[in-house]
């Protein structure tokens, strides 16, 4: 069965030259190393634990009051009290099923809408600049046309959760299909892949580095689309409690939300795209390293 994943395969085996001795042991170490990711992590709780010591210093400095910025302690009081109440599990609950089906439905549309923008050159002039004039507008401006198409509620958030995220995965894997070397397209056909088939094995294997750009560009999108869209939207969820906060001029609250909203976000980056980037890279030769 044909399979043109890998690089040297598609540009033959004739043409790949030797590799110099110790290059791979080059590329490779340092990959493993524990003190490299301890150092790291110091770092990080060094830098974050100056930000907070910062926080505290400015919140007792008194230049505002305390109902406008409390500090650390308060804030980080509010995020306990909200766990203990089931309130902001509850709200993450709720906000990740939004994002879940706003953001797969995107990936989906994204993904066929990139494909056929990239290989055909009459829905590249037509669609894609529809899609790139899109990707220029603000997640936001969806919200009053999706309340008045769909009504005031979920199904409106899932709205302006995909149209935020749908046209910038579109661009990224638009952009990738067309960065395809031709050479590998000219080999696969030349072994026999045509159709399905020739974008299966040979174009998104290749287009994968800049597909995996556009996905994690749209999930920052889609989440940031979440909230925005949440903010009107009544129903337990993060976003909601983020109003709920403004409206009892709760400031501790609206930090303690805000701060596990940049949590979800991160942790989605580390867990889920971080690994794949670091897969893709060390699948295509790119070093890991830097």
């Amino acid at each position: 069965m044909l399979s043109i994943a890998d690089r040297p395969a598609l540009e033959g085996q004739a043409n790949e030259r030797p590799a110099r001795p110790g290059s791979q042991i080059k590329r490779t170490s340092g990959l493993h190393l524990p003190h490299a990711g301890l150092a790291t992590a110091i770092r990080r709780l060094v830098f974050y634990a100056v930000l907070v010591a910062l926080w505290e210093l400015l919140a007792r400095s008194g230049l505002w009051p305390s109902y406008l910025l409390p500090g650390p302690m308060d804030a980080f009081g509010a995020l306990a009290s909200g766990f203990r109440k089931d309130l902001y599990v509850e709200g993450m609950l709720v906000s990740l099923k939004n994002v879940a089906i706003g953001y797969g439905l995107s990936v989906g549309i994204g993904v066929s809408l990139g494909v056929l923008i990239g290989r055909h050159r009459l829905l590249e002039e037509t669609i894609g600049s529809l899609v790139m004039g899109l990707q220029a507008l603000p997640s936001v401006c969806w919200l009053p046309l999706a309340i008045l198409w769909i009504g005031l509620n979920e199904r409106a958030v899932i709205f302006v959760v995909l149209m935020g995220a749908v046209f910038s995965i579109t661009l990224g894997v638009d952009a990738g299909v067309k960065n395809t070397p031709p050479l590998y397209v000219k080999a696969a056909r030349n072994l026999g892949a045509h159709g399905l088939g020739l974008y299966w094995q040979v174009v998104l294997p290749a287009a994968l580095p800049a597909i995996l750009g556009g996905l994690k560009q749209g999930w920052s999108f889609a989440w940031r689309s979440l909230m925005a869209g949440e903010l009107l939207f009544y129903s337990l969820s993060l976003g909601n409690l983020l109003q709920t906060g403004r409206d009892l001029n709760d400031v501790a609250m609206v930090m303690s939300v805000m701060a596990l909203i940049v949590f979800i976000g991160v942790a989605v980056d580390r867990l889920a795209f971080a690994p794949l980037e670091r897969r893709v890279r060390g699948r295509w030769g790119y070093d890991v390293n830097k």
